[in-house]
């Protein structure tokens, strides 16, 4: 009878045992996955798997440089229309520099004057210490934004005129019907041919922390954006924009470190990443292999799975899309490319 008792009473202690263990799991699960709470331990044989509380070390850096900043595209006449400035003798750089409109945007375009350089024999931004024997202003033709108008085009004459005012120089403008015309051509060819790709990463069970999304995305090579609660996979170029972007910005401004995340943005800006980067193949590997680390599925906009069928149609279309770019002279990653789809 004694052993009865004991045995129920054991019985008892593995019940409520188990049942401790369970509601200590749950509690678990309902909290975001924190970066803090993973280490690697050393198993009897050698291997190392992550477990559950201590600290994780530093994720190594890419294997590859970081991007530096390009020199800016001069202007071109596939882009811009451009009005020619003749002076009467070479003028210096730092004269120029030091008259220049104070903003270099006319409406939602971009505004520049370049200087021919009397020893380099080319068209630059104005530098000092240089001279030039002529100069030319001009104004992009279409972005982002939509195309030129007459009302931008009059604020291009405008403010070129005041600048050759003080500089001494005489403007040659083209014809603003022409060149309003060609814009909208050029926008009309922009919307075609433009795309930006999106897959979402969204949590299965457990949110996530940013700290704990930063370190998992570093291992994938993301590095820190400008903006905080953004990541880029930066391009095995130096001076090239970057290949992805990683966005969870969404409560991040709000409640900081401490934001519970369930979803991730990763971002594809098609016709800015050089097509020999294999953006969109990486895209997907990137994606995959992230959402495996940090325990998420991949779908579209709307939390649909992706298959690799449409996937497949997705990568032909960008094949297509990218030759179209390069017959047009546009090239996907290239500096009018990027100013253009910008």
């Amino acid at each position: 009878m004694m052993s009865l008792r004991w045995g129920l009473a054991a019985l008892g202690a593995l019940v409520l045992a188990a049942l401790l263990a369970y509601y200590l799991w749950l509690g678990r699960r309902s909290h975001p996955m924190d970066a803090s709470i993973l280490k690697l331990e050393s198993a009897e044989g050698g291997d190392h798997e992550p477990v559950l509380d201590g600290p994780l070390s530093e994720p190594e850096p890419p294997d590859f440089a970081i991007p530096v900043p390009e020199k800016k595209p001069g202007l071109d006449a596939l882009l811009d229309t451009i009005a020619p400035i003749a002076v009467d003798a070479p003028v210096t750089g730092d004269a120029i520099l030091a008259v220049l409109p104070p903003t270099r945007r006319v409406g939602s375009k971009p505004f520049a004057v370049e200087g021919f350089n009397v020893v380099g024999q080319v068209w630059e931004s104005p530098r000092a210490g240089q001279r030039y024997s002529a100069l030319q202003a001009g104004v992009q033709l279409a972005n982002r934004s939509g195309a030129l108008n007459d009302i931008e085009f009059s604020e291009f004459v405008m403010q070129t005129q005041r600048f050759c005012d003080v500089i001494g120089g005489t403007p040659d403008f083209p014809d603003m019907r022409a060149e309003v015309s060609r814009a909208r051509e050029l926008d009309q060819f922009a919307s075609e041919h433009d795309a930006q790709i999106g897959f979402v990463l969204r949590a299965q069970r457990a949110a996530w922390t940013p700290g704990y999304i930063q370190q998992m995305a570093a291992r994938q090579g993301f590095i820190a954006g400008a903006i905080a609660g953004r990541m880029v996979l930066p391009a095995r170029t130096a001076g090239a924009p970057g290949i992805l972007s990683l966005n969870f910005d969404a409560l991040v401004d709000d409640v900081g470190q401490s934001a519970a995340l369930r979803e991730l943005h990763l971002a594809l800006d098609v016709p800015q990443v050089d097509r020999q980067e294999a953006p969109f193949s990486r895209m997907c590997i990137v994606a995959q292999a992230l959402a495996k680390d940090i325990d998420g599925v991949v779908t579209d906009d709307n939390g649909v799975t992706l298959p690799a069928s449409a996937l497949s149609v997705i990568d032909a279309e960008l094949d297509q899309l990218y030759s179209r770019l390069e017959q047009h002279e546009f090239a996907a990653g290239s500096g009018l490319a990027r100013r253009l789809f910008s």
